[in-house]
């Protein structure tokens, strides 16, 4: 791929360095992107709880279900689709397109 075609792609990590289950979080521009590996499929949201400005790569991931839970009032979203899933969290994340390219793993804030 081309410097042109990874134009606004922020570099996550290679594909090795994310196993299933785990997360990392990245900065593009000032926006914290939490990118999250679910059984070999790499998913992206804000890492902001749309309830009250908290991290929530600080939360535990369930694998099975695709959630994630903030730690500070137990508002859970999900991880594909950035859906807020119970309260006190009501406004959804927001979801970011991954890339896999030869080994690597690639995210980036397109809103």
């Amino acid at each position: 791929m081309s410097d042109e075609e990874l134009r606004g792609w922020e570099y996550v990590c290679t594909e090795g360095e994310l196993l299933p289950g785990e997360k990392i979080t990245i900065w593009h521009d000032d926006t914290p992107i939490l990118v999250v590996n679910l059984d070999g499929e790499y998913y992206a949201v804000e890492d902001k709880c749309t309830h009250e400005d908290f991290e929530l790569s600080s939360g535990p991931v369930d694998a099975a279900t695709g959630q994630i839970e903030c730690v500070l009032h137990g508002a859970r979203f999900c991880l594909k689709s950035g859906e807020a899933l119970s309260p006190p969290a009501y406004s959804p994340v927001a979801k970011f397109p991954v890339k896999r390219l030869n080994g690597a793993i690639w995210t980036r804030d397109d809103r």
